[in-house]
Order: structure tokens, then C-alpha cells, then sequence
């Protein structure tokens, strides 16, 4: 369990707080290309790390993330005119370009200066692997966009998908270190009647429900691996963390998948979902697929990107289901991991759990960030940031005679790097 303190640090991410401190020195997904279609199009709203925000799409192609509130009066910034390279408010005429410069004033005398002295709060955007990344820390260490495998393959290699979480980040991130859930939440009796079979080896997993979690520290992060035994040997399902969240899911073939997950605030988080095959398009049955909403996608209220099934619905629970076809009663693995997050209510009390031998992932997760955190606030820079190459990694899964994490990764090196 964590004390209430590390609790709190944990899972604060607001300006000024330890942890989102740390978020704010990395790259963060933050909208689908398709919120911005275009140039002048309609601004969005975005909240990101305790801050309401307002992103938009210039007339020459930038992006921009600007604070939601004019800093003349506070009017939003939502109701803008998207126009000539700029951002205008409609109360009193005040532009702004994604830099957050003022750049006119209409409302001043001409021969005024008074807006080179406003700066409305911006960040700079990029789009990077089928999403628009924000990076909301301070100018001096802004690092390179991380070169993660899947958003550097070509677009019809991979697929994105985004989808709100109300809860914590840190809920959904350790369901992704948790190996031992998947025989239990994403348990069907008859494995051959599973919706979303594609994605893991599921007798392997389900006949062997309490594995071996070793974990290993790493530059980038965390891997972890999970042992059962099998044939002989042992079968391994190493897992990556690249921080801040950022999960890497092994799968007997590609395409491989996993998550990153973006704080909104304290109590709400954007889940973006991401499958690719590094070697060739995806097939319009695999794009189909993850699109079903069987997978880790749920689908989700059109035009929004609010999941069908909530809170508010019990997440579409089916009681004979759960009797006769498998172990929750809901229907996909997606909404089966929302369910579970999203019932330890906005933020979870950490001190109130009891765990155990297969949790060793989900405490060196949280010790990891914890610890980035604190040394953040004496000055200690994440290396991570700083050396974004070290995200040219991979998760792996397979046999092995070997029953070592370490042996085990040296076996595989060749398939833990990638190749793009």
C-alpha cells in the first residue's frame, strides 16, 4: 500500500505538483488529427494536466494549444475567430498566435505597444504517428518527439484510436502492469467464442492464472516479465513501460498494441490506443477489428469520445453472460478494464489495499514515477526525456527453457528492438 502522502503525489498532476511536474517534461498525445481537420477550422477545447486549454489549426498548417482564458478579461478563447494565422477573441478583438504573442489589438490606440507586453500561456504542438502530441514543460529541455515504433511506421501500418477515462491515470496505466488480471476479467469458457482472441495467447494465460512477475528498472522505464510454466519451460510475457505511461503489450503476433495515457486532471484521463505491424499495411478485417469495440477500444457515443458503456449503465452488464459465456458478464476487454478503474472511483485510496506477490509490476510503476517526481524537484532531469532514442524498444512474448527475465531478454534482444 502507499501512505497518503505518496498517494497524493502519485496522482496529482496540476501545475506545480510533483507529478505533473514530470508529465510536463515529456510529449503528451493530446487530440486525433481529426478534431483539427484543417486549416481555420473550429478551435477545440482540451483540458491536459489540471489546465483548460484551447487547441486550433492556422492558416498555414501549425497547431496551437493556447490557454482557454483571454488574458485580457478571462473571456474563452472556445468562441474564437480562427483567422489569418491567429487566434482572435471575440470580446474585444485581441489575436493570438500559437505562440501565445499578442499580436494585435484592436481595441488599443494604434500607436500603442501595449501588446508586446501580453503573452497568453502556449505550447507547442506536433503531429507525430497519427495523434497531435503537446509538450507543456519548459522551453529549455523540451525534448525530441519520442521515436516509439509504432507511430514512426507509414499510417496504414498502424491504428489509433482515443477514449475518456473517468478516472486517474493511474488507474488504467496499472491494469497494463498486471499480467495476472487476463484470467480472470478477460476470462471466456469457451476460448474459441472470444471476441478479442487475436490479441493474447489466451489458454496459456488463463490455465496458469498466478504467474512470476520479475521486473526490471530500466532507462526508459520499466519491463517486467510474466512467467508461466509451459512446455517444458516457461512462457514469458515481457511488458514495457516507457515513461511517463506509455504501455508496450506483448502478443503471440503482431499486430502488437498498447496505451498511453494522458491526464486531463486528477480525475480524468484520455486513454489513446494504438495497434501497428511493423512490416506492412494493416488488412481492412484488422483495422475493422479494432475498430469493433471488442478489443481495448469501447465503443463509443457518436460524435464524442465518451464510452457507451459507463458508470451510469452499470457498463452493460449481462448476468447470463456472466453465468454461461464468461467471467464478467461484460462484453469486451476494453470496457472490462474501464469497468475495473473506473469503479475504484476518481481517485483511488491506496492506503486502504492489501497486495500481493503477482502486484510486483504495479508497486515498481508506481515507485518508479513517484521517485522521477521527487528527484525532479531537486533538479535531477528524467533521463528519459532527455534521450528519447532509448524508446526504440519493443515487448516481447514467448517460450523459453529459461526461467531468468534477464536470459530471457538476452535471448530475445534482436525482437525487442525496433527496427523503424
Amino acid at each position: 500500500m502507499l501512505s497518503t502522502h505518496d498517494n497524493g503525489i502519485l496522482t496529482a498532476v496540476g501545475p506545480g505538483t510533483p507529478m505533473g511536474e514530470l508529465f510536463r517534461r515529456f510529449w503528451l498525445p493530446a487530440l486525433l488529427p481529426a478534431e483539427l481537420p484543417g486549416p481555420d477550422c473550429p478551435p477545440v477545447r482540451i483540458r491536459l494536466l489540471g489546465e483548460n486549454l484551447v487547441a486550433f489549426h492556422t492558416t498555414s498548417g501549425e497547431v496551437g494549444f493556447i490557454a482557454e482564458s483571454c488574458p485580457h478579461r478571462g473571456a474563452s478563447m472556445f468562441f474564437g475567430r480562427n483567422e489569418e494565422d491567429g487566434l482572435r477573441c471575440v470580446y474585444h478583438g485581441w489575436k493570438f498566435d500559437t505562440t501565445g504573442a499578442c499580436v494585435d489589438m484592436p481595441n488599443e490606440p494604434a500607436e500603442s505597444n501595449f501588446k508586446h507586453k501580453i503573452r497568453a500561456t502556449a505550447y507547442p504542438a506536433r503531429e507525430h504517428g497519427g495523434l497531435i502530441w503537446v509538450y507543456m514543460g519548459p522551453p529549455a529541455v523540451q525534448p525530441g518527439l519520442p521515436p516509439i515504433e509504432w507511430a514512426r511506421v507509414p499510417a496504414s501500418h498502424r491504428f489509433v484510436a482515443k477514449v475518456h477515462l473517468s478516472a486517474n491515470y493511474m488507474q488504467g496505466l496499472e491494469g497494463e502492469m498486471d499480467s495476472a488480471h487476463v484470467a480472470f476479467l478477460h476470462r471466456w469458457f469457451n476460448v474459441d467464442q472470444m471476441p478479442n482472441r487475436r490479441g493474447f495467447d489466451a489458454t496459456r494465460l488463463f490455465a496458469a492464472p498466478a504467474p512470476a512477475i520479475l521486473v526490471r528498472p530500466t532507462a526508459y522505464g520499466m519491463a517486467y516479465g510474466a512467467r508461466r510454466p509451459a512446455d517444458g519451460g516457461y512462457h514469458w510475457r515481457v511488458t514495457q513501460l516507457l515513461l511517463p505511461t506509455h504501455s508496450m503489450i506483448p502478443g503471440p503476433n503482431w499486430p502488437h498494441f498498447g496505451h498511453h495515457w494522458t491526464p486531463a486532471d486528477d480525475e480524468n484521463t484520455w486513454n489513446f490506443y494504438y495497434a501497428y505491424h511493423p512490416d506492412r499495411p494493416l488488412t481492412e478485417e484488422e483495422r475493422a477489428y479494432y475498430g469493433s469495440g471488442v478489443t481495448a477500444v469501447p465503443q463509443k457515443v457518436p460524435g464524442t469520445f465518451t464510452p457507451l458503456a459507463s458508470r451510469a449503465n452499470d457498463y452493460l452488464l449481462d448476468r447470463e453472460m456472466q453465468r454461461t459465456r464468461n467471467f464478467t458478464g461484460i462484453h469486451s476487454s476494453g470496457v472490462q478494464d474501464m469497468a475495473m478503474a473506473e469503479s475504484m472511483g476518481p481517485i483511488y485510496d491506496r492506503t486502504r489495499e492489501h497486495l500481493g506477490t503477482t502486484d510486483a509490476a504495479v508497486i515498481m510503476a508506481r515507485r518508479t514515477l513517484i521517485r522521477m517526481a521527487l528527484d525532479l524537484q531537486q533538479g535531477i532531469e528524467p533521463e528519459a526525456a532527455a534521450h528519447p532514442e532509448l524508446y526504440r524498444i519493443r515487448p516481447v512474448e514467448g517460450v523459453s527453457p529459461t526461467g531468468d527475465l534477464d536470459a530471457f531478454m538476452t535471448e530475445r534482444s534482436e525482437e525487442l528492438r525496433s527496427v523503424h
